[in-house]
């Protein structure tokens, strides 16, 4: 199932892949969760969701207590009337200035697929500021609205740094973690698009982190960029290398391979729960 957000470095493309490195355990836990494409296509017994985007998970918490009235709410904004340029800087505006989550959670599935290339980004001062995409016939995710609805029921979702859900690490937990990749180059720095950014410290903190919950017996997995700082930050990991197409550039055309890796930190011999 493909998520109902756009979502850069989203892991739809690579699901099979990250389905068959991830342990068996009884809940995954994911502290960059994005779109949710790894939660959707997996069969653990609970979830925790965890992302540093407040209006995202803001978002998923409406569609566990009110996704009828927030389908129904959200489908008027896919007509011809608001796929114009106006239309969508008047959204943007309103978004900007609403403090009501349930506004501000059907203006940004609006955002998301009229906005350009899917982007989520805000600027210093938590303004969003994606310019307008210009797409002839932008695509309303009902069954995919619904299907997220039906799973996400009894998960539990949280807005946190990632570093708060590693403190208190529990028996069946496997934690997959898909954070902002490191940069190929000084010119392709993806984390601009998220305030703040992710630092190359906080990456290493992540896999200090990742490898202290494998030694408590709480499997961990990371998705990133292949390169010579990742090689040698994940050198105590088993890693699995391979190419995929980009998915940044709106022109197919500038879509090339990139080499990413899945860096699994577990140390347990024996896994108490068998795969589903």
């Amino acid at each position: 199932m493909r998520p109902f957000l756009k979502w850069l470095g989203g892991k739809y493309r690579l699901i099979d892949r990250i389905i068959s490195a991830l342990p068996a355990g009884k809940t995954l836990v994911e502290p960059f969760v994005g779109a949710g494409a790894v939660f959707l296509n997996t069969n653990y017994d609970q979830y925790i969701l965890n992302d540093a985007n407040n209006d995202l998970i803001a978002l998923y918490q409406i569609l566990q207590t009110d996704s009828v009235e927030f389908i129904k709410s959200a489908k008027k904004l896919f007509t011809q009337r608001y796929n114009t340029e106006a239309q969508y800087y008047k959204l943007r505006a309103k978004f900007n200035l609403s403090n009501d989550p349930f506004e501000r959670s059907v203006i940004f599935l609006y955002l998301n697929r009229h906005g350009y290339n899917g982007l989520c980004r805000y600027n210093k001062d938590k303004i969003f500021n994606v310019p307008f995409g210009r797409y002839i016939i932008p695509y309303f995710p009902r069954t995919e609205l619904q299907f997220f609805a039906d799973k996400i029921q009894p998960a539990i979702l949280c807005s946190v740094d990632f570093q708060e859900i590693f403190t208190n690490l529990q028996d069946g937990w496997v934690i997959y973690c898909d954070p902002p990749y490191v940069p190929l180059s000084e010119t392709s720095n993806f984390t601009k698009y998220q305030s703040g950014g992710f630092s190359l410290s906080q990456q290493k903190k992540l896999a200090e982190l990742a490898e202290k919950a494998a030694l408590t017996g709480v499997p961990t997995l990371i998705s990133n960029h292949y390169t010579d700082f990742t090689q040698k930050l994940y050198r105590r990991a088993k890693l699995s290398v391979f190419e995929c197409l980009r998915s940044v550039s709106c022109d197919i055309t500038g879509r090339k391979p990139v080499t990413e890796v899945l860096a699994l930190y577990n140390r347990k011999k024996e896994l108490k729960y068998a795969k589903k």
